[in-house]
């Protein structure tokens, strides 16, 4: 029993002392266990153990314990019982101590009513959870439907199912920014909130599920596949992990920024966002502090 307190000692250590390390790496799982779709992000600081068994095997076990426990939040998670009488928290410094990277149970969503379809995107790049409301079509039938909506997913980035689902900050903050273009480009003030309206409308339709054009037919909408469709989860790899990197930038450097970046780069601190989209609210990035 002292051995087994004097490695769980150890574990807690090298956790603490890892956890300032990037973990941006690792995995995004979704599956449905005993009914529950479950979607989970677990990151590590290398694509090597992203595909490590261990590794795999404990994402597996985190989105098993979601589903069975329904955890409210992520510390909620943390506490509950992994299953082999450890926590979640003292599994993942388990894991930390056997593996020796940081090791993060980052996110998670769950659905517990409908269908839910699970599809791994990229060799767990992108996990994508779609939840169906689907009465009077066969098992084999909802799945295809559901992965072909998970798809679409994986690859447009929705931020919601409907214009009605949008977070109203988001949408206000594009509304502003539309209303500030129309200004620079010396629109007259009495058309730019038409103007603004305008810009908000196709940016609904850019990021609203049901409006996107659908990937596989370009001349439909994503109301075509399934218009069952309750809720969804996204959850994309080693979004929103910072770094902070303070250095000199060459005149070469500004000129090819100025050029190529559309920056207009000077002293100061910048964040560069690195993703597929610029509306992702997700997405990676690196700070900058140009001296």
């Amino acid at each position: 029993d002292k051995a087994v307190e004097i490695l769980r000692e150890k574990g807690l250590a090298a956790s603490q002392k890892k956890a300032g390390r990037i973990a941006a790496e690792g995995m995004a799982y979704a599956a449905v266990v005993d009914g529950v779709g479950v979607v989970v992000e677990v990151n590590a600081e290398t694509d090597f153990v992203g595909k490590n068994e261990k590794f795999v095997d404990f994402v597996k076990g985190v989105a098993a314990v979601v589903a069975k426990e329904k955890p409210a939040d992520l510390d909620d998670l943390m506490a509950k019982p992994y299953g082999n009488g450890r926590t979640v928290q003292e599994e993942q410094q388990e894991m930390v101590l056997v593996i020796g990277e940081n090791i993060k149970v980052r996110r998670f969503a769950f659905f517990t009513e409908g269908v839910s379809v699970p599809y791994n995107h990229a060799g767990g790049k992108i996990g994508v959870l779609v939840n169906l409301a689907v009465e009077g079509i066969e098992a084999g039938k909802v799945i295809e439907l559901g992965k072909d909506v998970a798809m679409q997913i994986a690859a447009a980035s929705p931020l919601a199912v409907s214009a009605e689902g949008l977070n109203p900050e988001v949408v206000e903050h594009e509304r502003e920014v539309y209303r500030q273009k129309a200004r620079e480009e010396g629109k007259p003030e009495q058309i730019i909130e038409k103007i603004a309206e305008g810009a908000v409308k196709k940016f609904c339709k850019d990021v609203c599920l049901l409006d996107q054009l659908y990937i596989r037919d370009e001349y439909s909408s994503a109301t075509r596949p399934v218009k069952e469709l309750k809720d969804f989860a996204r959850i994309p790899l080693k979004a929103g992990e910072t770094k902070e990197v303070s250095f000199t930038l060459t005149p070469e450097m500004l000129s090819y920024y100025d050029a190529n970046m559309h920056y207009g780069v000077e002293k100061g601190t910048f964040k560069i966002m690195v993703g597929a989209s610029s509306r992702d609210t997700d997405l990676q990035s690196i700070i900058l502090t140009v001296k």
